[in-house]
This record gives structure tokens, sequence and C-alpha cells, in this order.
């Protein structure tokens, strides 16, 4: 296996496609493979909830075992379809204002969803779209020197930013602050278009289900060997791309490729059911309602817990916080359990409580633990509008 490695700003290297094929996707970050950035899982809960940011370091790759990945194939296997019509509307939704888009995916969850909508293009529409893949942080927000990048090479207006799917709608906040921060002669569009939005924050989605997309369930193993986005003063200069890892070790485990043909063989399979269906969606009321965030206060209010910033709402979500965090427990929709497989398998692995609640808005939340002082205080939290509540057109 060849990997492209391509110059930044400054001359330092980028992790250029990764483990995905040149054509699909450019990584717009600063290779830091060499720099030792991993911390037990238990270190950066504490951190994090003593003001160290999460941007700081990395996890420690987790890696699955056979039944695990077993769980894996068979949500795969399930999900494709459903996976492959969600990319088609939501594709055919950003082409209908956007007839040639550059997509600037959300590395790394937003990654395989923007090499699947460019697929998407090439299969129906014989249309090959730019995708890049760049950083955006929570509390820090937009790459700048990544968008000034992509807006040097293409017109602005072109620019859709894509993710994997919503949870409370953080990263939308995101974009929007950083997107108005640049001012209104870049003519750059904040609207980010997702797969699944089941936080009901963004107009541009496949679906609003919150199901299982299936590279929820690993980490690089199925994003292109690539860690998640990295901003340390330490190892990040202002003329820098955000940073990222390289795993070039874990080769011979890369499902990316695979997760990525697996779905597209199921393109031609839906395309007529896409062609009736992006219409009829485009023409509903498609108003952003942040449901799933006065979700997230009811069920910090229930259980206590101190700061919406500890509840993570989704499939998605609560895998990440299985897979990343110091889960306190799992609560779990009744009518989802036979899709939360991976879940359900991940929770018993780590000794994590799992609550079925009946009118769970999503098929399950992961709640994190909170970590307290030695003093006995409340975990002090590093984002400063935690408590932020949007405000519903």
């Amino acid at each position: 296996m060849s990997f492209s490695q391509p110059v930044g700003p400054g001359g330092r290297p980028l992790i250029g496609s990764g483990s995905y094929l040149p054509e699909d996707v450019t990584f717009l970050l600063t290779d830091l493979s060499d720099a030792n950035l991993e911390r037990p899982t238990e270190d950066r809960e504490e951190g994090f909830q003593s003001g160290r940011h999460y941007s700081e370091d990395l996890p420690i790759e987790y890696q699955p075992d056979a039944a695990y990945l077993d769980i894996y194939r068979q949500a795969l296997e399930r999900s494709a379809r459903r996976v492959a019509l969600a990319t088609g509307i939501v594709a055919e939704l950003v082409r209908h204002t956007k007839p040639a888009p550059v997509l600037a995916s959300i590395a790394r969850a937003g990654t395989p969803i923007g090499i699947l909508m460019r697929r998407w293009y090439l299969f129906r529409h014989g249309l090959d779209v730019p995708h890049y893949a760049i950083s955006v942080i929570k509390d820090r927000g937009l790459d700048l020197n990544a968008v000034r990048h992509i807006t040097d090479r293409h017109a602005p207006e072109a620019v859709q930013f894509v993710d994997g799917w919503t949870g409370k709608g953080v990263m939308t906040r995101v974009l929007t602050e950083a997107v108005r921060g640049l001012g209104p002669d870049l003519r750059l569009d904040d609207t980010l278009a997702v797969l699944a939005d089941p936080a009901r924050c963004v107009p541009l989605f496949g679906t609003r289900d919150d199901f299982l997309i299936p590279s929820a369930c690993l980490n690089s193993t199925v994003s292109g060997l690539v860690s998640r986005t990295v901003l340390n003063a330490e190892h990040i200069g202002p003329d820098d791309f955000h940073g990222a890892k390289f795993y070039r070790e874990l080769a011979e485990h890369d499902l990316s490729q695979h997760f990525v043909d697996t779905i597209v063989g199921w393109f031609d399979d839906v395309a007529d059911e896409v062609d009736r269906e992006w219409p009829r969606l485009w023409s509903a009321d498609r108003t952003p309602t942040w449901d799933g965030w006065a979700a997230v206060e009811r069920i910090a209010d229930q259980f206590d817990i101190p700061d919406v910033i500890m509840v993570k709402p989704g499939v998605g979500e609560a895998t990440r916080v299985l897979l990343r965090r110091v889960p306190w427990r799992i609560l779990v929709a009744p009518d989802r359990l036979d899709e939360l497989a991976h879940v359900l398998a991940l929770a018993q692995a780590r000794g994590v409580p799992v609550e079925e609640m009946a009118d769970l808005p999503f098929s399950c939340v992961g709640l994190v633990r909170p970590v307290r002082t030695e003093s006995g205080e409340q975990p002090v939290f590093h984002t400063p509008a935690a408590r932020w509540r949007p405000v519903a057109s």
C-alpha cells in the first residue's frame, strides 16, 4: 500500500489522502505521526474536566477484538443500503443549490460521508467534484488556514461543509460563528450537510432518523487511518493546518476502503428511490427545530448532570463516549435495541450500565462520568458556552 505525502504551509508534510484513494479526498492536516500525543482515557477525562482542551492530545486508539469486528460487519451489512440512500438524498439536496459543489468534510467523522457524496456525483451525474477534509474544533473553531487554501482555489460559494451526523448541534454553531467572523465578502455558506440529523439542527440531511452509520463503530481503521484532529501550540504553528496522526502501523486492519466500496455497491439499487425522495424532502419543511438540544437538557436535569456537555446524544456520539471517554451509563430506546449490538457489546466490555428509557428521541445517549476534584468540588469544564441554547426559528 502506498500513501501520498504532499507538503503544506512552511514545507511541513501533510496527511495527504490517508489510506483512501488520492482522488477521493485531500486531508488538509499537518502530519503529526511522529509526535507523542496519546494519553490514557482516565487521564484525558480528568484533564477535560479541569480545563485542558480535548484537541491538545489524543486517546489511545481502540483496537477491537474479533467479536466486535463481527458486530461491525453485521452492522455494515444491515445498514449499507440505508447509508447509500441517505447519501444520495443529501447529495442531491446539496447539488440542487450548488450544481458543482466543492466538498469540505469535517475530519474525521465527516470524511467517509464526503467521499460517499463525491462517489455519488460520479455515479449519478459523471461529476468529478473536489473533496477536502479539514479540522473544525469545538471552542476553537474552523481551521482558517485550510479554508483559505480551499477558497484560493475554488469559488467560495461552491464550498459545502459535510459531517456524518448531528448530536447536540455543536458543529453547526461552530461553523456559523467561524464563517460569520470571516465577513460577508467571502460568500462562504455555513450550512452543514449531514447523513443523519437526529438533532434536527440542519436543513440538509439524508434522514433525521437516528440510525447507525457503521463508520461510527470504529476509529481510524474506517477513517483513512487518520486520528482525530489536534490543535496544540507545541506542534502547530500559526501558519500550519491543524494536525493529525496517520497510523501506518494499522494498515493491515484498515477497513476504510472496504466501507466506501460496500456503500457504493448499493448506489444502483437506491438510485430510483433517491430520485423520488429528494424532491419530496426539498419541498418539505426542513427548518431546524433543535429538538435534540431540548432533549439533552431534559436528560441533564433528570440525571442531575452538572453540564449538558456530558450528555452525548445519538448512536454516533454514544459510541464515541464508549470508545474515547469515561462513560457513566448508556440510555437506550427499547424499540432500538436490535440495532445497537455494537453499543451493548462495548458497554458490556467496559462494565457500563445500560438503562432503557421510553420516549427517548434518540436511539441511545451516552452519559460521561463526572470526575470530582480532591476537594469534592464540581468539575470545571473547558467549554465557555456549554449552556448555550439555540434559538429555534
